[in-house]
């Protein structure tokens, strides 16, 4: 290949600068020319393109989000879209691209493959939800983001012996949920994967640590949590938009026990600020791995992580993996932490 593409689509993650800084100077040094590729498929197919020197991913490895921008393309998922994004790829000479990204970006990168223009994708959401990889670029950070925030709630609420019901990122996935309540011990963890009782597995745990001699408590509680109320007494898992789970939570949890109770939604500060570590190191071997890739003609492939080391697999077959919830390391969290 003389010319590669670089482009960050979907939500963004701290560690997509570093990942794109890899890619550019990975292929600069094995002579291949890199387009910079703004706002995802969307600048794809609108032409917002430039090309990328040494210098042009200077200085970014501390900053989050990804300085060639995102966005959602709607236009993408059509066949229109992806012939626009096509003949955009001739016009600029891009011989194939690098796609960071979810799910979502995963498939975009499916359907440019198949339409002849050769992609190598790599995970980047903090939702750690891909399926065929073990860690995506961005998660470490946001579960330290979380447990940044749990510990200073955590001081208010044994201030007031309250109750603070924490909202975290991830409708549909609930891992970093998961790992920040192992992380600082809350009291109640729910996430999308697992039904639940709100009386056994919310007012209980709760009435349990009183007894215990316990104040003060703290409930993580995924986005893609909500409930219904079927009665005076149970409450259970139901998927349902529109609904603000971590303030039903905190008014039902009030009401219930006594405990004074307040909702507290993170939102989208779990997605910025700098990238940890492992982040920075592990969206680094990624992508110096996948310009690698498009250097020996290889393409077609999702860069992972499978038992800590990086590799590649089909982007056809990493589509069809499903990723089982760990259900033990659920299971030790509530035996654990009150």
């Amino acid at each position: 290949m003389k010319t590669i593409g670089v482009l960050t689509s979907g939500g963004d993650s701290q560690g997509m600068n570093n990942a794109i800084r890899a890619v550019v100077r990975t292929a600069l040094a094995n002579g291949i020319r890199v387009m910079g590729i703004k706002k995802g498929y969307t600048g794809l197919i609108t032409g917002e393109i430039e090309e990328m020197t040494a210098t042009s991913v200077s200085d970014i490895l501390n900053r989050g989000g990804t300085f060639l921008q995102t966005a959602r393309c709607p236009e993408f998922k059509e066949e229109a879209g992806i012939l626009k994004a096509v003949e955009t790829c001739k016009k600029f000479g891009i011989d194939g691209i690098a796609v960071i990204g979810g799910d979502g970006s995963f498939r975009g990168a499916r359907d440019l493959s198949l339409h002849g223009i050769p992609c190598v994708a790599m995970p980047g959401t903090i939702d750690n939800d891909i399926v065929c990889s073990d860690y995506t670029i961005g998660f470490d950070t946001a579960v330290n983001v979380v447990i940044d925030m749990v510990d200073r709630l955590r001081d208010t609420c044994m201030s007031h012996d309250r109750c603070s019901v924490v909202q975290i990122m991830g409708k549909n996935a609930g891992w970093v949920t998961l790992e920040s309540s192992i992380a600082t011990g809350a009291t109640c963890t729910l996430v999308p994967e697992v039904k639940f009782d709100f009386h056994k597995d919310v007012i209980g745990r709760i009435e349990q640590g009183k007894k215990m001699g316990k104040n003060h408590f703290i409930v993580l509680v995924s986005e893609g949590i909500f409930f219904d109320v079927k009665s005076n007494v149970n409450y259970t898992y139901v998927k349902e938009k529109g609904l603000n789970s971590a303030e039903k939570f905190a008014k039902m949890i009030q009401q219930t026990t006594g405990v004074e109770s307040r909702e507290t939604i993170l939102g989208h500060v779990q997605r910025g600020g700098s990238p940890t570590y492992r982040d920075r190191v592990v969206a680094t071997e990624m992508g110096h791995y996948a310009a690698e890739l498009l250097y020996k003609g290889i393409s077609n492939r999702v860069v992972v992580m499978k038992d800590n080391k990086i590799i590649d697999i089909d982007i056809l077959e990493a589509l069809q993996m499903e990723k089982p919830f760990d259900i033990k390391r659920y299971d030790m969290a509530n035996q654990i932490n009150i």
